[in-house]
């Protein structure tokens, strides 16, 4: 069974920082391409950020120069490092893998909320 646990949500103040975890399991983790969304209420959910099995990164152009997204495959985990956060990086933030396969499989989300 594959199952992805979002953790590290959460209020912090504009401005700061968030670092989001995504635990995987079910899956050979080191094949998978990993990726970040998010969605507000009444918008589809969005890319973030991915990663690719051999550690290749992409952005959106939303969080560039402030998201950083990492992998540690040994605890079969990818990360969300966030800083410089903005009243409108507040969402649902959910945890994506694709594996070798082309399966696709989602963590149930973690809140992110930002105060102006």
């Amino acid at each position: 069974q594959v199952q992805l646990t979002e953790s590290g949500g959460g209020l912090v103040q504009a401005g700061g920082s968030l670092r989001l975890s995504c635990a995987a399991s079910g899956i050979i983790f080191s094949m998978s391409a990993m990726g970040w969304y998010r969605q507000v209420p009444g918008k589809q959910r969005e890319p973030v950020a991915d990663i690719s099995s051999g550690g290749t990164t992409n952005y959106s152009d939303s969080v560039k120069g402030r998201f950083t997204i990492s992998r540690d495959n040994a605890k079969k985990t990818v990360y969300l490092q966030m800083n410089s956060l903005k009243f409108e990086d507040s969402a649902v933030y959910y945890c994506k893998a694709v594996t070798a396969w082309s399966l696709n499989y989602w963590g149930q989300g973690t809140q992110v909320t930002v105060s102006s």
